[in-house]
């Protein structure tokens, strides 16, 4: 679904101003008659690039087990990156996150990773493994390309 600038701006508006997915969903229906399911909401979220303001994390300063760092020099097993525009989504065969309905990851073309995860609530979680990390708009499309490619052939 595209929404129009002053749609995109509103919900923009909203979810800086503290609005939960439920409040943005329930306004989008209210002021412009627009029914997003919650999945559809989360992934437009992401592709416009707001953030849900939903918990505050705190990071400690010398928590390094989070930090990137690049391969030694020499190091023959250096991973492979995906190729520029590459993103690869795979679904876990076993769940291993409590209450998870459905779960797996995801790598960015930029490298990044993330988990992300369906609750039995049908609400929809995304956790980067660098705190704060936003996927490029393009990323964030391929993201829910396949994710729903992936998620069908499962029948979800």
């Amino acid at each position: 679904m595209t929404l129009t600038p002053e749609q995109t701006q509103a919900v923009r508006d909203w979810l800086a101003d503290g609005a939960t997915l439920g409040d943005v969903q329930n306004r989008l229906r209210a002021d412009y008659g627009l029914h997003l399911t919650f999945f559809d909401l989360r992934m437009l979220v992401m592709e416009i690039g707001a953030q849900v303001k939903d918990k505050e994390t705190q990071v400690e300063a010398d928590d390094v087990t989070k930090a990137k760092l690049p391969p030694k020099p020499g190091d023959q097993a250096a991973p492979q990156q995906p190729a520029p525009g590459a993103v690869s989504v795979s679904v876990d065969t076993i769940q291993a996150i409590p209450g998870a309905l459905v779960s797996g990851s995801v790598t960015f073309s930029d490298g990044e990773k993330a988990r992300w995860f369906f609750d039995q609530m049908g609400r929809f979680a995304f956790e980067p493994e660098l705190p704060g990390y936003q996927p490029t708009p393009e990323d964030s499309r391929a993201f829910q390309a396949q994710l729903q490619t992936e998620l069908s052939k499962r029948g979800y």
